[in-house]
């Protein structure tokens, strides 16, 4: 396992979180810099957060968009805990609570520079359903650079839950 500058691989408790706005904003900024998008989901998401000791070090909101489906609408894990199963857990997290909740999908969506989020997603299950072009030039008030690149395009993925539960099953 790969752990980033030093930090060895600590006990991290996942649980959901009742009230989303108690997650610290600088950890929500690092997925959603944009304080206008952020406000219109958190105070109706459901909210899964990662503490180590006392400390949120990583976060999922996620909201109901449709009848029957759930769009994880934030994720985010500070970077000294990158690569230790984080991310994963959370959204294991949030798509059992969707499960209970009675949904039958669960979407996300990352900008066109998220590779490495594009390959956790996919390891979670999810698959590349479309590409809206543009949406975060007509979204963001501010331009996007993401590992060099301008992030223009949302890359879209759902999972369907009952496809999952049959491969578990």
């Amino acid at each position: 396992m790969y752990l980033k500058r030093g930090v060895s691989k600590v006990e991290h408790v996942i649980e959901e979180c009742g009230d989303p706005r108690s997650i610290p904003r600088d950890l929500l900024y690092l997925a959603d810099p944009s304080d206008e998008m952020l406000n219109a989901y958190v105070d109706v998401s459901y909210a899964f957060v990662c503490r180590i000791d006392r400390e949120i070090v990583g976060a999922l909101l996620m909201m109901p968009t449709r009848p029957f489906t759930m769009e994880i609408m934030n994720i985010s894990v500070r970077e000294p805990y990158w690569n230790q199963g984080i991310g994963r857990k959370l959204i294991q997290g949030a798509v059992k609570k969707a499960r209970e909740t009675g949904m039958k999908k669960v979407e996300i969506g990352t900008g066109n520079p998220g590779v490495v989020q594009m390959l956790l997603y996919q390891k979670c299950g999810f698959r590349i359903t479309g590409v809206e072009f543009d949406y975060f030039r007509r979204c963001c008030a501010e331009k996007i650079i993401e590992n060099g690149i301008e992030c223009r395009d949302m890359i879209r993925m759902e999972m369907h839950l009952d496809e999952e539960m049959q491969k578990e099953g």
